[in-house]
């Protein structure tokens, strides 16, 4: 083939080739409007209207600032507001346990800002709301191994006394996951939850919002009133709070020794039998021979085999 021919049948290749593309590049043109509308959906609206869903909540409204510290808030009462609609729905008990050991307000001289909770080293804690934890801190000689999650609805809920947390600082959560163990660590009178629910810093009683015996909230929303609070606070500690016969077996306190029964598993109340609190290094031997009595009767008062692992904060039966 002379030059000629061979450039002729270059130029007839490349224009069928062509030809190919520019089918293509028609039926392009033709999508190319319900394409944009569909990326305009996907990857623009849809993603702006999650992100302002997110930031456009209570949360981004009372609070100016975000930060890892215990926060005390000395201005709380102005920084509270007058009245607060909280959104209680799509909540989570953050534990199973219906037994409250200690209520909201006045006790041992002291505020108590929250409710206590039986429960078991071990147990599964979860988050009562979606939000994102603010803190994962220990602190020895108050709330232990506690958590603290911001929440979109405005609230923040504290979770104290952990033996294990589960989740990191800046962590988004959804409500009902996992994050942290039942335990006995800091200035803790057994095993339990040490719960809070706080707006801007101020601890409001868990009891107008929560119900731990019904498993459940007191409602769809809670409305804070500051000139209602005090009298509505009351009321719901008579309605869903431990009575006074209750927090008498609870409410005392601990030693070194021996602990109060709510972390005793079966937990008998009679007056001859005693809790004592494992300590780091002990064994069934140990303890046994420390409670004048024998591994056998140790672990058939616990319900316990012989063989178990003990964790410090335990705490066993003894007679």
């Amino acid at each position: 083939m002379n030059l000629k021919n061979l450039k002729i049948a270059f130029i007839l290749a490349l224009m069928s080739f062509a030809a190919v593309p520019m089918n293509g590049q028609d039926l392009l043109a033709r999508q190319a409007p319900v394409d944009k509308k569909m990326k305009k959906v996907d990857s623009v609206a849809l993603h702006q209207l999650i992100y302002q869903e997110m930031l456009e909540n209570p949360a981004a409204d009372l609070y100016d600032e975000w930060d890892t510290e215990m926060t005390h808030y000395h201005n709380a009462e102005t920084t509270l507001p007058q009245t607060a609609t909280i959104d209680l729905r799509g909540f989570c008990m953050p534990t199973p346990s219906r037994v409250i050991t200690s209520n909201f307000g006045a006790r041992w001289g002291r505020q108590h800002k929250g409710l206590d909770i039986k429960v078991y080293v071990g147990d599964t804690i979860r988050a009562a709301f979606s939000g994102k934890v603010r803190i994962v801190k220990y602190e020895a000689k108050g709330y232990g191994k506690y958590v603290v999650i911001r929440h979109y609805n405005g609230l923040e809920t504290y979770y104290a006394h952990m033996s294990k947390q589960l989740v990191k600082e800046d962590q988004e959560v959804k409500a009902g996951d996992p994050i942290g163990l039942g335990g006995n660590t800091g200035r803790s009178t057994g095993s339990h939850l040490h719960f809070e629910t706080r707006l801007c810093g101020v601890a409001l009683n868990p009891a107008l919002m929560f119900d731990f015996r019904a498993q459940d909230v007191t409602g769809d929303f809670y409305t804070y009133n500051r000139k209602k609070y005090a009298s509505e606070s009351a009321q719901a500690t008579r309605l869903r709070g431990a009575s006074s016969s209750e927090l008498s077996r609870f409410d005392t306190e601990p030693d070194d020794d021996t602990e109060l029964a709510i972390a005793a598993p079966e937990a008998s109340f009679a007056p001859d039998v005693h809790f004592h609190k494992v300590k780091k290094g002990e064994t069934l031997q140990t303890i046994a021979r420390k409670r004048g009595m024998t591994v056998d009767a140790l672990c058939k008062l616990n319900h316990i085999g012989k063989n178990i692992r003990l964790m410090p904060g335990q705490i066993l039966k003894y007679n």
